[in-house]
């Protein structure tokens, strides 16, 4: 296991290139007022990607996660570009993380992080059909590939560094609609 980097310094921050904080007044039906605060994306919205080797092997990566200060096992993901669909980011996303890209792109439906307080939306992408291609990404070093068997998904939630609710959620929505039970809504 890699040793995670040294945290040379750290520093409120009022404004970042990613969140916005903002009060809403609020008045509820049975007349309540209360004053809210909402973190808000400044992007365009974000993918996590299923990457399916084969029929039951889906691709993980281990990356470093500062809030945590630990390496975590999960999906791919990342930002949205300007005028990129969700599938077009997906398959750039892939290629930079897990060195493969996908000729078949799905978007199986979307992902709130924390809808009481954030309103940036993940959209969950299946890809499958995947090609060796590279592209450089902005990861600051090259990410572990895990493949792992959708058939052991129960196996893998008892890993210790496999606790973001999104690559969970993302794994179980693909693992029902490969077979069969769930089909997304157009």
């Amino acid at each position: 296991m890699r040793k995670p980097p040294i945290v040379l310094a750290t520093r409120p921050v009022e404004q970042s290139r990613f969140l916005r904080a903002e009060q809403i007044d609020l008045e509820f039906s049975n007349g309540e007022r209360r004053t809210h605060e909402r973190l808000r994306g400044a992007g365009l919205g974000a993918v996590i990607i299923v990457p399916m080797l084969d029929d039951d092997t889906v691709l993980l990566v281990r990356e470093y996660a500062t809030g945590l200060d630990r390496y975590e096992l999960g999906l791919p993901k990342g930002r949205l570009d300007q005028d990129e669909t969700a599938e077009q980011g997906a398959n750039r996303e892939l290629k930079e993380e897990v060195g493969y890209g996908a000729r078949e792109l799905h978007i199986l439906g979307s992902l709130s992080l924390s809808p009481t307080y954030m309103s940036s939306m993940t959209h969950v992408v299946i890809a499958r059909d995947l090609y060796p291609e590279r592209l450089q990404g902005d990861e600051p070093e090259e990410l572990e590939v895990v493949p792992w068997k959708l058939a052991e998904l129960h196996t893998l939630l008892a890993e210790p560094d496999v606790t973001e609710g999104r690559s969970i959620a993302a794994l179980f929505i693909a693992r029902e609609y490969l077979a069969g039970r769930y089909r997304p809504r157009p």
